[in-house]
């Protein structure tokens, strides 16, 4: 079995914690997403429910927005300056 240097583990890990982040808020974005392509009476009312809730999409574009640009940036930075891929 290889081995794996600590640096290369904690960032593989921090990766897959932004792609996290990324998915949830895709899946958070979905309601919104689903109104406005689809435009039902029923995404209607499901994003007027949501929306009596606290539910607010910005969060969602912003705080994904956030966590991938930060996760593609952070991969971009290891992979040109530690592992040379790039």
């Amino acid at each position: 079995m290889g081995s794996q240097s600590t640096a290369k583990t904690l960032f593989l890990l921090a990766s897959m914690t932004g792609w996290l982040v990324v998915g949830a808020a895709l899946m958070y974005l979905f309601p919104f997403v689903a109104d406005e392509v689809v435009s039902s009476d029923v995404t209607h009312l499901w994003l007027k429910n949501l929306s009596r809730s606290g539910y607010n999409p910005m969060l969602g574009w912003v705080g994904g927005g956030m966590a991938l640009a930060v996760t593609a940036l952070g991969n971009i930075l290891w992979y040109k300056r530690f592992d040379g891929k790039l």
